[in-house]
């Protein structure tokens, strides 16, 4: 059995990979699906679209591999944090649609909430913010809107879970109900600190306990999936939220290392070690991972855009076909204009935490064009990354003179990495293999089964595909993100 089967499950799309003993990819597959947009600031997913996504991803990449079940000795699952699934514990079936981490809609119950001085309480127990990116609010509401949800919820018939829970459950067919502490830690309902959900935070948020999944190492026993999918029955051995399994795969084991990954959103991380560092300019203390029951912690700041930006002008603005074309298109645009674009679609995320600001742009001319906004896109993503990179090195003086690990689907592009570098004054490592989520939550499973090595092991197989060096002046750096500074305030104005 020498292949591991690693389930990503995204914003925007399910994969699989296939990886073999070598932790080389062998085969993979992917499938989109709709995004549901009800309201402004609303996102939502089709629960059933996750599952059937998935599912199907998983035989093909498994058929594309031309490998049989018997060979594959565990999963490993990966999932886009914070949305939110309720379900029916008899029949499966969801009581609503996912509510999606980018959503918006509790944002002013967080905001009664922080007026009643309730957030000092959330951020010492949990880690995070009043926000209505996290998951706990959403369980909320649906218990409310959803006629007769709560009272079966205090009965015990509804099921609550992050994504992973509800993979692991349709996996088990209905027979395990888990977590991992990565995905527990971003719920607003665990206590970070003592590893359990917290009675403190569910009554807070009027979310019943006994509806909640049970919390594992993200190495652990998670459950059998069932022998009709594969063929055979195949272990779940191997579990963390996107961010966190990104941290795995880039090897980031030790305190002060840094990653950044670039998808739907921009997350970073930054390897804290076993002590909680709380922060003092709103960023996240979160789990980083959890094996053989010992915690390593983080600090994390959240973009809520990054690759949605280039989305929006492919989809929204219709200035290009693909994602390919911005790099060409910034190469070209014009040295002369300085367009600057907040992309605060739904809001904006660390360090300001500002649910209501929508996105902006500032500079136009006459002769703005598709490659001005194309190059304006790619830098609000390296802007962005700078606050969170300035708000860690003021939180963590440990984080100073680290290289930044970069992976995700943006950090393919030479032009977007060097601007990244160039503002932020430090170098960019990108390795050879960009599929870092999916190789973290691979090796998790991996390891656990005996045949990938231990973190040292691992740590000792990362290889660096191109290093990025800061190109320009502190001069031009200061303008630069003088520049970027002074639209988010006037956006936040607006």
């Amino acid at each position: 059995m020498g292949y591991i089967l690693a389930i990503d499950q995204g914003t925007t799309s399910s994969r699989a990979i296939v990886f073999d003993a070598d932790l080389r990819i062998a085969a993979s597959a992917q499938e989109e699906f709709p995004q549901h947009y009800p309201a402004s600031g609303w996102v939502e997913h089709d629960a059933a679209d996750l599952w059937t996504t998935t599912a199907a991803t998983c035989r093909a990449a498994v058929e594309r591999a031309g490998i049989r079940a018997s060979e594959i000795a565990a999963i490993g699952i990966t999932n886009q944090r914070e949305t939110t699934v309720i379900w029916d514990r008899e029949t499966g079936k969801p009581i609503h649609n996912a509510i999606v981490w980018q959503d918006r809609r509790t944002s002013e119950l967080c905001q009664r909430l922080k007026a009643d001085g309730h957030e000092a309480m959330a951020t010492e127990i949990t880690g995070l913010l009043l926000d209505p990116y996290f998951s706990g609010t959403k369980a909320g509401w649906i218990l409310d809107k959803v006629e007769g949800a709560r009272a079966r919820a205090e009965r015990g018939e509804l099921a609550f879970g992050t994504v992973d829970s509800w993979l692991i459950w349709n996996l088990t067919g209905g027979e395990v109900h888990v977590t991992d502490a990565t995905n527990a830690a971003r719920t607003m309902l665990y206590d970070i600190r003592k590893g359990r959900w917290s009675p403190e935070m569910c009554d807070l948020l009027r979310v019943p306990i006994k509806m909640l999944p049970e919390v594992l190492d993200c190495a652990a026993d998670f459950g059998m999936a069932r022998a009709d999918l594969f063929g055979r029955e195949i272990p779940i051995l191997g579990v963390a939220g996107d961010q966190q399994a990104a941290t795995l795969g880039q090897a980031c084991f030790r305190p002060g290392m840094l990653k950044s990954t670039y998808g739907t959103g921009c997350f970073a991380l930054l390897n804290t070690g076993t002590d909680p560092v709380v922060s003092g300019n709103r960023l996240l203390t979160t789990v980083a991972y959890q094996l053989d029951g010992e915690v390593t912690y983080a600090l994390e700041g959240s973009i809520f855009v990054a690759g949605a930006v280039v989305q929006w002008l492919r989809d929204g603005l219709g200035l290009i076909r693909s994602a390919g074309e911005t790099q060409g298109l910034a190469e070209r645009a014009d040295a002369g204009q300085d367009l600057v674009l907040v992309p605060a679609f739904t809001g904006l995320g660390a360090p300001y935490w500002n649910a209501d600001c929508r996105g902006a742009v500032f500079g136009l001319t006459r002769n703005s064009g598709p490659a001005e906004f194309a190059r304006a896109a790619l830098e609000s993503v390296g802007f962005q990354t700078r606050d969170l990179l300035e708000a860690m090195h003021a939180d963590w003086p440990g984080a100073d003179e680290t290289a930044l690990r970069v992976d995700g689907g943006m950090s393919a592009s030479d032009w977007a990495m060097q601007f990244l570098s160039d503002i932020i004054g430090a170098p960019v490592d990108r390795p050879e293999v960009l599929e870092t989520t999916a190789m973290g939550a691979a090796w998790l499973a991996g390891q656990r089964a005996g045949l990938y090595p231990d973190r040292e092991g691992f740590a000792k197989g990362w290889a660096l595909e191109r290093r990025f060096d800061p190109a320009r002046h502190d001069d031009w750096r200061a303008e630069r993100y003088g520049a970027w500074k002074r639209a988010v305030e006037a956006a936040q104005g607006f």
